[in-house]
């Protein structure tokens, strides 16, 4: 007896002790954003996540679907076609102003003394405020203005600190175009230019929702093609306008209006009253074509009052976020923000699309949304428990359980049995549910490990006969916890075939 107590005493202390080793410092993010509804929308849930990230900047830019202007009367016609197609020449276009950001912070600071009671790491809102900047806005694609946006990301991406920033692009690519033209500018043809050159393409990471302008392809990608870029060009739609068209039926629950009346949107605070859904009577100033908060709306689209609308570019964020899926330095991995691969064209570009499919057990398909899908109803119990942040003292809200394994890489051979051990910790002392399941796509081994005891905090895995040098497989262990509502944590093991 004595014995197995120690045992117990040890492995708990080992795991104890590997929480703090394996604790990832926070991603150094930056956002621009064109202010579109679903940025908005993003934006709220995007703050009830900044105690997870480190954010440096937050910039208003343009896209082919939203900017200012000039003032001056001048006119303007979209490169993209379809933009071009629906609006013609404008001299502005559904521009939603450079104030909202701040709107939603002031928000934000109502219910910032709650939150900071379940994690003190939430950023003041003075200091969130502080790193506003407004970057080119006034055209599609505009570029050849310096601004104070394009100068804040800039002297960012310059400064001594080289950790990764993550550049989330929600409208156009033009006011971090304009920063890395003005690095060029200033330093090509200087005796450190590849010094430079070498740091800041090391250091830049973008994760894209879409080409909203053309500086990517015509500026970014030919002049700085070391830059690694993660490009959402599919996965993003189960997150965003088009969502009832993808979503299964065992998940549409959670992106429709009870679910979001009862969690989001009423009862839990200034901050999440903001957030627009189908028919709740809000208007976006600017945008004529925002139309949503209409009842008559609401029923021309066959939607529900109080349905979800979109969230599309949350993906790049998500991304960042650490929920123990380890996929931070390799997209292949698959994660919150989706799965992607490596472009065959260009090794610092990860794309989606077709071809990157993930199996749907619910129709039976591999399908091109399902690497995005696969997680939603872990993200809106999570956000559900953030809204509940807003209102609730820490020992009425539920908080996620923490997960670690062993080890996180197992080097085997064919017709090896290797056994993975997981522990997790919850300090609301909910009950916890273990399941360890095979993200088949995610690895190279071909076919699905089947698993015995998937349930228990220990997972006996033999290695298919048929398994071939080389060829990786990848063990994920789940756990959530029974709180109000169920959080999920996760680790990931990936066995690699010698």
């Amino acid at each position: 007896m004595k014995k197995r107590i120690l045992t117990t005493i040890l492995f708990v202390a080992f795991f104890a002790f590997a929480f703090q080793l394996n604790a990832q410092p926070k991603p150094r993010t930056i956002v621009t954003t064109d202010g579109e509804v679903d940025d908005m929308d993003s934006f709220i849930r995007f703050l009830l996540y900044t105690n997870d990230l480190e954010v440096e900047g937050l910039i208003y830019s343009s896209s082919q679907w939203h900017y200012k202007g000039d003032g001056k009367g001048t006119t303007f016609v979209s490169e993209m076609e379809m933009t071009k197609r629906i609006y013609g020449e404008r001299t502005d276009l559904r521009w939603p102003g450079t104030t909202w950001m701040q709107e939603l912070i002031d928000k934000y600071a109502k219910v910032y003394p709650n939150l900071i009671q379940h994690d003190q790491d939430y950023p003041t809102p003075e200091y969130l405020k502080s790193i506003i900047r407004i970057g080119n806005i006034e055209f599609e694609g505009e570029m050849e203005k310096i601004t104070e946006g394009s100068e804040f990301i800039k002297n960012i991406l310059l400064e001594d600190d080289n950790t990764p920033v993550y550049v989330q692009i929600w409208g156009g690519t033009n006011t971090l175009a304009r920063a890395l033209k003005s690095i060029e500018e200033e330093y090509k043809g200087k005796s450190n230019w590849d010094d430079i050159y070498k740091k800041v393409s090391a250091k830049t990471v973008i994760y894209a929702v879409l080409d909203q302008d053309a500086t990517y392809k015509k500026y970014v990608e030919p002049n700085w093609p070391e830059v690694r870029v993660i490009y959402n060009s599919a996965q993003f739609w189960s997150f965003a306008y088009m969502w009832p068209r993808v979503v299964p039926e065992s998940l549409k629950p959670y992106m429709e209006g009870e679910w979001f009346s009862e969690n989001i949107k009423f009862n839990h605070g200034p901050l999440l009253e903001n957030y627009y859904l189908w028919g709740d009577g809000q208007q976006i100033a600017g945008d004529p074509d925002h139309t949503h908060g209409s009842m008559d709306e609401v029923k021309k689209n066959g939607r529900k009052q109080y349905d979800f609308i979109s969230e599309g570019d949350s993906p790049s964020y998500l991304y960042l976020l650490n929920f123990g899926l380890e996929n931070f330095d390799d997209p292949t991995y698959g994660g919150l923000g989706g799965r992607f691969k490596q472009s065959a064209d260009n090794p610092n570009r990860w794309e989606d699309g077709d071809d990157v499919t993930d199996y749907n057990p619910e129709t039976g398909n591999q399908e091109s949304a399902y690497p995005q899908l696969r997680w939603l109803k872990v993200l809106q119990n999570d956000f559900a428990a953030r809204a509940d942040w807003c209102v609730k003292d820490y020992k009425n809200a539920n908080h996620a359980p923490m997960v670690e394994v062993e080890i996180n890489a197992v080097l085997a051979s064919a017709g090896d049995i290797i056994t993975l051990s997981g522990l997790a910790t919850d300090l609301d002392n909910d009950k916890l549910n273990y399941k360890w399941w095979n993200y088949l796509e995610a690895g190279s081994y071909p076919k699905t490990v089947e698993v015995s005891s998937a349930t228990q905090k220990q997972l006996k895995v033999r290695v298919p006969d048929d398994a071939k040098a080389g060829e990786t497989i990848h063990m994920i262990l789940e756990v959530s916890d029974d709180g109000n509502p169920s959080l999920t944590r996760f680790q990931r093991v990936v066995i690699q075939i010698n």
